[in-house]
């Protein structure tokens, strides 16, 4: 058996059994989804981070490159309590170490009861525990990433529906899901994929009827140009966000945010919508959320389990987010209106800028 080993922060060394190779650091956190293994492989808001599936078997329906969320996986490494031949093979072919015949039970429970920690993987034929604790020892915090949105973005501007007719998104790239652009595709809108570092001339170009700042990894504040451009358009476009963007439209704004403990991640987060007291159940990945959203905006959403804010909407500015993932990939699709709000959010801007005939 290829042996694997796993340490935490907490000091405990973990052994496993290596299904792909390699060494790798990362903040440990976990999915509830006993879907979606795919989905969430390739998301990249796990950037920097051990994914670990509570979900016992992992690989039960094979590995699709049409379900992929990006053309990568983004994880440094995956645990499981078992991972089928399909997904072993996935990983080492990306190069993602990958351990099972761990206690994913005891792991959750590490992580549940003293948060998102560092740690270290190491798997091969020759590999020690002192391994993996040079790797864990390397690791940094996740605020300590702040470069992490060049990992994950576009390099240049994409444009995505250009023969479509209806709104023009710029799509601030953040470490965006493609299923986000797929959504707003199929609503008829053109999308222009920028950099996360896009200039304000680089959004003017575009001429948005919406500027949509993406889901991402990491801490918002580390993502300054992208809270720069929420501040310079959001008296004049309508602006709109997911999970990351979120936070960094509240940190725009006057808002704050804030670590969580272990953070949101899997397909059954319940989330009750304050005025139609609605709840709906969403699909989320993110370890930070909105501590205060300022004055600017009004929390219209929050987390069930923890009263977290889930959706904020402008006050005086046309501004509507959402800490979970409307498009749903791989589900529920409760929330898949989203994407019509946006959209009905910039028609009507265009609108009432249209003068009235004589």
């Amino acid at each position: 058996m290829t042996e694997a080993y796993v340490a935490l922060e907490d000091g405990r060394v973990l052994e496993g059994r290596g299904r792909a190779p390699g060494t790798a650091r990362g903040e440990l956190v976990f999915t509830t989804a006993y879907t979606g293994y795919e989905e969430s492989l390739t998301d990249p808001s796990y950037e920097e981070q051990v994914l670990t599936f509570s979900y016992p078997l992992i690989g039960n329906y094979g590995v699709r490159e049409e379900r992929f969320e990006d053309d990568r996986v983004h994880p440094r490494a995956a645990l499981a309590k078992e991972f089928t031949e399909d997904v072993a093979e996935w990983l080492e072919s990306e190069g993602v170490p990958a351990v099972d015949h761990l206690d994913t039970r005891e792991v959750v429970t590490t992580i549940r009861d003293g948060g998102a920690m560092k740690c270290g993987i190491a798997v091969g034929e020759d590999v020690t525990e002192e391994d993996a604790k040079e790797q864990l020892e390397q690791c940094e915090a996740m605020s300590d990433h702040t470069e992490i949105g060049a990992q994950v973005s576009v390099d240049e501007v994409e444009v995505h529906g250009e023969d479509n007719d209806g709104e023009t998104v710029a799509l601030v790239d953040c470490g965006a899901k493609g299923s986000i652009v797929d959504s707003l595709l199929a609503r008829n809108a053109t999308v222009h994929v920028l950099p996360h570092d896009a200039s304000v001339a680089d959004v003017e170009a575009v001429d948005p009827d919406v500027l949509f700042i993406s889901n991402g990894p990491g801490d918002p504040v580390n993502f300054e140009q992208a809270i720069t451009l929420v501040e310079e358009f959001v008296e004049d476009t309508p602006v709109a966000g997911i999970c990351l963007g979120q936070q960094i439209v509240a940190e725009a704004l006057g808002g704050t945010t804030e670590k969580m403990d272990f953070g949101h991640r899997g397909v059954n987060q319940p989330v009750l919508d304050l005025e139609s007291g609605q709840v709906v159940m969403t699909t989320q990945n993110h370890g930070y959320t909105v501590a205060e959203p300022g004055e600017h905006l009004e929390i219209t959403q929050i987390n069930v389990n923890d009263d977290t804010p889930e959706g904020i909407d402008g006050i005086e500015y046309d501004v509507i987010t959402r800490q979970y993932h409307p498009e749903a990939n791989p589900g529920p699709e409760d929330t898949l209106d989203f994407f019509d709000s946006v959209l009905a959010m910039a028609d009507s801007r265009s609108e009432q800028a249209v003068p009235a005939d004589d």
